[in-house]
């Protein structure tokens, strides 16, 4: 199966936002300047597109998304286009269990390892052998791990 980024997906989309048909007032009625009802846009769309993969099936995330294609290709068809595009490689997680599903949809935590790797790959500068290539992404994957755990149980 491949899996597309959720994180990937929604960012691509609102980086073709056209800002066309924003709306004069907020919630409360009141007069939004063009600043504050671009934000707006941004950040009502992102919200909706999100949502979509907040749904407990599959099923559910194809009609969120049908609804979200409803309400926001008139004012961003671009966005929309792009976003629909494809999308439903974003959609594989929900062939594995719910426990997976946050761990899976999006690629965020492996790149921020990865990157973290190559930083230190970067200060050490060249290795002896494998061996130290591979001790050094070990203890990169142990630190990040326990990061992962520390903010884990601090609900607890």
């Amino acid at each position: 199966e491949h899996q597309r980024c959720i994180t990937h997906k929604v960012r691509a989309m609102l980086r073709r936002l056209g800002y066309e048909q924003l709306p004069h007032l907020d919630a409360q009625g009141q007069e939004l300047s063009h600043a504050e009802a671009k934000k707006l846009r941004y950040s009502q769309i992102k919200h909706d597109a999100y949502a979509i993969y907040k749904a407990s099936t599959w099923e559910g995330a194809v009609m969120s998304l049908l609804v979200f294609e409803q309400k926001w290709t008139d004012p961003e068809p671009d966005a929309v286009r792009t976003f629909i595009k494809d999308c439903s490689l974003t959609l594989s997680f929900y062939d594995f269990d719910e426990s997976l599903h946050s761990l899976i949809r999006t690629s965020n935590a492996l790149e921020r390892l990865f990157r973290e790797f190559r930083n230190k790959a970067d200060e050490i500068g060249a290795f002896p052998n494998e061996e130290s290539y591979l001790a050094i992404f070990f203890l990169v994957s142990r630190r990040d791990h326990a990061k992962h755990d520390r903010f884990k149980n601090c609900g607890e």
